[in-house]
């Protein structure tokens, strides 16, 4: 024993950690200010705060006791952003739920989370129906009518219903350990059932503290919801946001112009999103010829932004940041950091920079490019391949009821991400592939997404994805699935697999070349899964 070691843990000098915290603090120092913007109405944060605690007893008041799960199936408003302290305020566990899930995977994980109640909002009145009947169990029912004229439908009650039965003034449960879990998120597993990521409040705090830091937020910061509150819990946006006393300003349908709109009318700050919301603004926006009044930052998750999607972005009037994450880190755990020296550097120069997914978020101890074979660290030249893994505090607590695929997660200490990465001299990470995305042609290996990065420079080409194809001489070889700006039908197969030959090495050109609409998960994820199932 040393002489540090016998002062204790006291009510004074510890308490667990927890995002509900920032929400009572920002009531206490920002009581009128805007917390949140909806269309139906706008709340300061003394009354964000009351809402939460009054639907929180309410909850109580309902049978719900820590360790129950509570589901939310609904777009961007203010009771989604409410369910994200309220129902941890009870010490129950949120499931927000992807609204774009069908009936069946939603009936899979109301069971598979034992969901005690489920606010939904009315326009998914038929796939809730349809879910509800799969199970023995159906959870309380609680309506949000967001749209006139519809009715609770099959809800037991109406959530402004459900709020009038409890006490703002009632205090709220802090968690006794901040290992208990806050959040459970489905991934959008593309084989089999997804998996629910159990999140806990000691990272979920963390999380919030370190994506508002990364982002250079502060009270002023207006936040626009272009990225869905379902995902990641927002990538824990929903609890960043409040610890700075910003404002959020909710959106239910991503719409260029109606985003544009909300930018220009409430002076928004910060956004997310993935890069099919980026390529829809940026399509709708240079079309009408419109710009920013003032500089907005998006931070874009997903594939890296090629220099094409970056200048037009700052024509525009987006500061870009790229973010690299997981549903298992809270979202983002690396970020591409603008060294000051890039400012000076010709545009390809700075993209090939800015591309790269980047260093570590306050919330890890450790990013790592290991070798698949040996787990040891590559050598960071830039050019030997290995697995991203990951470990620190915003790192989920494991996977619901699924021991072993959380054993093999966590394997050798790490959580192994399967993504396929080299790192640089600076230590700055840049992903090569997915593990099952690269394409062995004649025992080479291809990076698909180089190939992607080829073809976005098109000017004629909005997205793109690349996937192996069968060939009976080579084993596989690249298949470029291409959606044309709009209005070009001037576009041949010929002309894109020419392009790429000129700008790569030949043998990494596609050989095949498909045109239409890129399939996409909820969060604008290009589902490749589907891409390579459809050349079978």
């Amino acid at each position: 024993m040393n002489k540090y070691s016998n002062l204790d843990k006291t009510a004074a000098n510890f308490s667990a950690l927890t995002p509900l915290s920032l929400l009572q603090r920002s009531a206490q120092v920002y009581p009128d200010k805007r917390a949140v913007i909806d269309d139906d109405r706008t709340l300061s944060y003394r009354q964000f705060y009351r809402r939460c605690c009054q639907m929180s007893d309410a909850l109580h008041r309902r049978g719900i006791n820590p360790g129950d799960t509570v589901a939310i199936l609904c777009p961007n408003s203010h009771e989604m952003l409410e369910s994200h302290y309220a129902v941890p305020m009870t010490g129950a566990v949120l499931n927000a739920v992807n609204i774009r899930l069908d009936a069946a995977t939603l009936s899979f994980i109301l069971a598979h989370g034992e969901a005690r109640v489920l606010f939904y909002d009315t326009e998914w009145e038929n796939q809730v129906r349809a879910a509800i009947a799969e199970l023995e169990i159906p959870p309380l029912l609680i309506a949000i009518e967001r749209k006139a004229g519809a009715s609770k439908g099959l809800a037991d009650l109406d959530y402004e219903s459900l709020l009038k039965e409890g006490d703002p003034e009632a205090s709220w449960q802090r968690p006794t350990d901040e290992w208990e879990a806050i959040s459970l998120n489905y991934t959008s597993g593309t084989t089999g059932n997804p998996k629910g990521v159990v999140y806990h409040h000691r990272g979920a705090y963390l999380a919030a503290m370190t994506n508002a830091m990364v982002f250079n937020m502060t009270a002023e910061t207006v936040y626009l919801w272009t990225l869905p509150m379902f995902h990641c819990n927002g990538w824990a946006y929903t609890w960043a946001i409040t610890a700075v006393g910003g404002t959020h300003v909710c959106l239910r349908e991503v719409d260029a112009l109606e985003i544009y709109r909300r930018i220009e009318d409430y002076g928004v700050t910060h956004m997310c999103g993935a890069p099919v919301v980026m390529n829809m603004m940026l399509e709708e926006l240079g079309r009408e010829g419109l710009t920013l009044s003032r500089p907005a930052h998006f931070a874009l998750g997903g594939a890296a932004p090629p220099s094409s999607v970056i200048r037009k972005a700052e024509e525009i009037g987006f500061q870009v940041t790229h973010l690299y994450g997981l549903t298992e880190t809270f979202g983002p755990s690396t970020l591409c950091v603008p060294q000051p020296e890039w400012h000076q550097l010709p545009l390809e120069e700075r993209a090939l920079k800015m591309s790269r997914q980047g260093v570590p978020t306050h919330g890890l101890d450790e990013v790592a490019v290991l070798d698949m074979a040996s787990g040891e660290p590559v050598s960071a030249e830039g050019n030997a391949m290995g697995e991203i893994c990951i470990r620190g505090n915003t790192v989920m607590k494991g996977y619901l009821k699924n021991p072993e695929a959380t054993e093999t997660a966590f394997s050798d200490g790490w959580f192994h991400t399967g993504d396929l990465a080299v790192m640089h001299p600076d230590h700055y990470v840049e992903i090569r592939d997915r593990a099952k995305d690269v394409i062995i042609s004649g025992g080479e290996n291809i990076s698909s997404l180089e190939v992607e990065e080829v073809l976005y420079r098109h000017p004629k080409i909005s997205e793109a994805a690349v996937v192996a194809m069968a060939d009976d001489k080579w084993g596989e070889v690249p298949c470029a699935f291409v959606k044309p700006v709009d209005d070009c039908d001037e576009l041949t197969p010929e002309e894109v697999i020419a392009f790429c030959r000129e700008n790569m090495a030949r043998f990494k050109a596609p050989k095949k070349v498909v045109f239409g609409e890129l399939p996409k998960t909820a969060t604008g994820k290009i589902r490749k899964n589907i891409l390579r199932d459809s050349l079978s």
